[in-house]
């Protein structure tokens, strides 16, 4: 009787060292599988195809990584930098002066990064028989001035102009350098994402906007421009914005917190490696290198 009572404290005592093994082995395998690169991205709409693009492939190259990639606009990335709320900020445009005053108001140092460069493309719907238009008339037509297509060569039909919104920074670039920092006109139609322009724009028979140059499709139609009155007329192309011969490129940004670079490098590093500029020439950008 001793013998079997010996037998079964013995095989009781086997499981519940079994269990013991068991739950301590899962606690162990938790944060092996818990994302070690934890990585917030928000900001241009842009930047963000060739965004999500760094970011899946990324992800992939890195096990246990996540990173969330989030449009908006410039004007909304650079306000999450400045809040603490993204730790990388995507944008198509330079920080304004006021903004580098407010980062410095908050002690924030911000890293600038160049990841790529954009042909700004003008586009109208493909019935649209205006294939080119001059600085000066993209400035009249944005501002209100010219208002039926016949007055630069089309058809007798209003003209249904399409921006982003004032958070965007390719509106503000837009701005800038096509309409020689002129107010847009009160009935212009601001989209909240670049998406919104080509699907509306691919609609409309009058319309015209503006969009990166990743966003262009069959659906709509990118016209040449002239910088110089008309002498000369170039469409947006990688081979335009590459070697500057098309006069809307751009480049394409990433800012962060300089405190936050040990947390940010490995993506940053990624997105500039050779795997990482071919991201951005597959998504239709011109790489920096």
């Amino acid at each position: 009787m001793k013998n079997i009572n010996f037998l079964f404290l013995a095989i009781t005592l086997f499981l519940a060292s079994c269990g013991g093994d068991k739950t301590e082995t899962t606690g162990t395998e938790t944060p092996a599988t818990a994302a070690t690169t934890t990585i917030s991205v928000k900001g241009s709409d842009t930047v963000l195809p060739v965004s999500q693009k760094e970011a899946e492939e990324f992800m992939k190259a890195n096990a246990g990584s996540a990173i969330t990639v989030v449009g908006g606009g410039s004007g909304t990335g650079i306000t999450a930098l400045m809040d603490n709320s993204t730790d990388v900020c995507m944008s198509s445009r330079e920080l304004k002066t006021d903004e580098k005053l407010k980062f410095q108001g908050k002690a924030i140092e911000v890293k600038e990064v160049v990841i790529g460069y954009d042909a700004l493309s003008v586009i109208v719907h493909p019935e649209n028989k205006v294939a080119q238009l001059t600085r000066e008339q993209l400035e009249k037509i944005f501002t209100g001035e010219i208002k039926n297509w016949k007055e630069v060569g089309g058809a007798d039909a209003q003209i249904v102009a399409y921006s982003r919104e004032s958070s965007s920074g390719t509106y503000e670039f837009f701005k800038e350098h096509v309409m020689d920092k002129k107010n847009y006109a009160t009935n212009v139609l601001n989209m909240p994402a670049t998406g919104a322009i080509v699907q509306s724009i691919s609609q409309t028979k009058g319309a015209i906007g503006y969009v990166g140059l990743a966003y262009l499709t069959e659906g709509v139609k990118a016209i040449s421009v002239s910088y110089d009155a008309g002498k000369t007329f170039v469409a947006p192309s990688v081979e335009g914005a590459k070697d500057k011969s098309y006069p809307i490129a751009r480049a394409m940004y990433y800012f962060y917190d300089a405190k936050n670079e040990a947390k940010v490098k490995s993506f940053v590093d990624y997105v500039m490696s050779d795997a990482g500029q071919k991201n951005v020439a597959d998504a239709g950008y011109v790489p920096v290198k």
